[in-house]
Parts: structure tokens; C-alpha cells; sequence
């Protein structure tokens, strides 16, 4: 016993330094990689029983996050996106104002269908319309994702931490919004002046090419399948306010989508993010074998001894903000949650707009940056670690002073 418990340790350490490393040295292999060998290497070592990996897997949680991917892939093959980011890009002759509008069309969608599928979608034709109008490219790039991070902290659908966080914390989705979205509203407004005073003048309009916009080549609108999606949108949200579990309400709405005469249903299944799921899938049998060694028992309470104790809501905050630009927010999150009290609503709200705040930090905190990142690198604009950081830390500052002022 006393093998297993040190085994399921060390394999809980080593996956985690690796996820927060990206990687294993000498191996080609990414952060799902790592967390999918350290499920495994927990299972083989007896830390979690074969029997038992479904049970420790949160099922819920990923029905739902499934079904949201369908909802958005929905959204994304009718060129909802596509045809959104060209209507604000014509604004573009006034950049202040159009980086305004980026980081309130940013943060609304990313509310209601999760961050990192709106900066997917959102940074391809943002980069192309930016260039196309002579900007610069990086500030309004930057802006994406961080209005994205911030404006998913308003709902429990938001991000994938969250989307665990209600689920596992029992949370209503009304009283979770209303506990999330002042504060979430507040950052959003102090973001948006920090990007403007530090990239002013950089906010200049030097171009008449935007009939190029218009050209270019990204999913055509379609009029019926975009109302069919936000169609969608509207009856989940009104069925999270039922007592209908919320990954039923999201399945049903979700195989609606599927049974289409004009979208093969493998089209839209190929848009879901199947790593960020089997990411999940692996961190909650690594996360079970780790419970099960009794050490993060024994650590809270070692901590509780000298005065740090994770009940405490400012406390809980910076643990969250530290291990969330460690390991990224969604491993931090599923390690944090098993030390919330059930009965105590704001330790989760807490938690989910500390983590949600925390990946503004640096470029690594969050995958809608690095989504962004990626995408931007293929039109020649690199954003590097020290680009996102002058942006970041002071908009990270700004969020948690905000945070800790709601708890108080």
C-alpha cells in the first residue's frame, strides 16, 4: 500500500512538471500526451483501479464540454464568426473605438460559447481585416485574448474550468452569473483603458484598403444555419435556468444540432476539440490516483497549521493565481477542487474567476492565448512571452485587486 501511495506521487509529480513544461525532454510530445501517459502510468501502478476510471472521470462535465463544442462548431460552419468580425472590422477607421468593440464582442461570446473556441474562430479574419486596414495588428490581437479570458469568467459555460467548477460544485447557473459578473465587468472596463494607454500610439488608422475585407476567403455566411445555432444558444441558456441537469439540456440541444439535411454531421464533429477532452479525461484519473496517496490531506493540513488555510477566500485566490501560471488553469483546477467546502458557494465562484483571471498572467496561462499566438503566426504577426506580459501582468494585477475587493 505504502508502494503505491509513494508510486502514485511520483507519477502525479512528474505529469504535472511535464504539463507544466509542455512537455518530456527527449520526447516528442505535447501537454495531452503527458497528461495521457501519467493516466496511464496511474492505472498500470494500481493507483487507480481499472474498474474505477470511469467512476473518478467527472462524466458530466464532459458531456457538457462536448456538446458546447457542437453548439459553436454549429456557429462557426454557418460563418456566424466570420461574418461578425468583418461587421466590426469596418470600424476599424476609428481604432479606439474599434477596440472597444473587439473586446466587448470578445468577452460577450466567449460568456456563452467558451473562450477558446472565439479566439479560434475570431483570430484568422481579425489578422487578415487588421492588415488589410494598415493597423497594427498586436494590441487588438492581445485584446482578443484577453477580453476572451475575462469574459468567460461570467458564466459557468465560459471555459472549460468553469464548466468543472459548476458542475462539481452543484452551482446554479443564474446565481453564478450574478456572483461572476461584477467583478468580470469591472476588469473588462480597467483592461480595456490599460491596452489603450499602453499601445496609444499604435492606435492609428493608416490605410484605405478595406474593400480587400470583403474578399476575403473564410466560411461564407449562411443566414438559416447561423439562426440555427443562435436559435440554440437561446434555448440552452433558458434550459440552464430549469432544473434539468445541464449536460442533458446541453446533449439534447446538441443531437438537434447533428440531425442536419445540409451539414454532415462528421463536419461538425470534426471541429471539436478532442485533445482539450481527453486532456480532461486524463488529469481527473491523475488527480484520483493523487487523492488517493492522502498527501494533499496532509499538505492543507500542514498548511492550516501555519495559518494558510485554502477556506480562506483571498488566500484560495493567490494559490489559484500561483498554480494556474504553473500548470495552466484547468489542471490547477481540478487539483484545487478537492479541497472546496460543497456548502460554500463563494469559495467556487472564487475560485473560478481567480483561475479564469490568472491565465492573463503570461502567455502560457491560458490555451485561447496561445490560440491566438498560433493562429496570428500564420499571417507573419508574432506575439511573443514579452509582448502578452506587458499587457498581462497589469491587467492580472488590476483583476485580482478587483477580486479581492468583491470577496471583502
Amino acid at each position: 500500500m505504502v508502494h503505491v501511495c509513494m508510486t502514485s506521487i511520483i507519477i502525479f509529480l512528474v505529469a504535472y512538471i511535464g504539463i507544466a513544461l509542455g512537455k518530456l525532454p527527449g520526447l516528442a510530445i505535447d501537454r495531452v500526451g503527458v497528461a495521457v501517459i501519467g493516466a496511464i502510468a496511474m492505472v498500470v501502478s494500481g493507483g487507480v483501479p481499472t474498474d474505477s476510471i470511469m467512476a473518478v472521470i467527472d462524466l458530466p462535465t464532459i458531456l457538457l464540454l462536448y456538446s458546447l463544442m457542437i453548439i459553436s462548431a454549429q456557429l462557426r460552419l454557418g460563418g456566424f464568426y466570420t461574418l461578425t468580425a468583418q461587421a466590426i472590422i469596418l470600424l476599424c477607421r476609428k481604432p479606439k473605438l474599434f477596440l472597444l468593440m473587439v473586446m466587448l464582442l470578445s468577452s460577450g461570446l466567449s460568456a456563452l460559447l467558451a473562450n477558446d473556441i472565439v479566439c479560434f474562430a475570431f483570430t484568422p479574419v481579425l489578422t487578415t481585416g487588421l492588415l488589410a486596414a494598415g493597423l497594427h495588428p498586436l494590441p487588438f490581437l492581445l485584446a482578443l485574448a484577453i477580453a476572451s479570458n475575462i469574459g468567460s469568467a461570467a458564466t459557468i459555460i465560459g471555459n472549460p474550468q468553469n464548466m468543472l467548477i459548476g458542475q462539481t460544485g452543484g452551482l446554479h447557473f443564474f446565481e453564478f452569473s450574478k456572483w461572476c459578473l461584477i467583478p468580470t465587468l469591472v476588469v473588462l472596463v480597467v483592461s480595456y483603458f490599460i491596452v489603450l494607454l499602453l499601445y496609444r500610439k499604435r492606435l492609428v488608422f493608416r490605410s484605405n484598403t478595406l474593400s480587400v475585407i470583403e474578399t476575403m476567403p473564410f466560411q461564407s455566411f449562411d443566414k438559416h444555419q447561423t439562426a440555427k445555432g443562435l436559435l440554440a444558444v437561446v434555448m440552452l441558456v433558458g434550459l440552464f435556468l430549469s432544473p434539468i441537469p445541464r449536460e442533458l439540456s446541453a446533449l439534447t440541444i446538441a443531437g438537434i444540432l447533428l440531425c442536419s439535411r445540409r451539414i454532415d454531421s462528421r463536419e461538425i464533429m470534426g471541429l471539436i476539440d478532442w485533445q482539450l477532452i481527453t486532456l480532461f479525461c486524463a488529469l481527473f484519473v491523475i488527480i484520483a490516483g493523487f487523492k488517493g496517496s492522502g498527501l494533499p490531506e496532509l499538505i492543507v493540513a500542514n498548511l492550516s497549521e501555519t495559518g494558510i488555510n485554502l477556506q480562506q477566500l483571498p488566500i484560495l485566490s493567490l494559490v489559484t493565481l500561483f498554480l494556474s501560471n504553473i500548470f495552466s488553469n484547468v489542471p490547477a483546477v481540478i487539483l484545487l477542487i478537492t479541497f472546496l467546502d460543497q456548502h460554500v458557494p463563494g469559495q467556487w465562484y472564487t475560485l473560478a474567476l481567480a483561475s479564469t483571471f490568472a491565465g492573463n498572467l503570461f502567455l502560457m496561462g491560458s490555451i485561447a492565448n496561445l490560440i491566438v499566438v498560433e493562429q496570428a503566426q500564420k499571417f507573419g504577426v508574432r506575439i511573443g512571452v514579452a509582448d502578452h506580459a506587458r499587457v498581462g501582468i497589469p491587467v492580472t494585477i488590476a483583476s485580482f485587486a478587483t477580486l479581492f475587493l468583491w470577496i471583502s
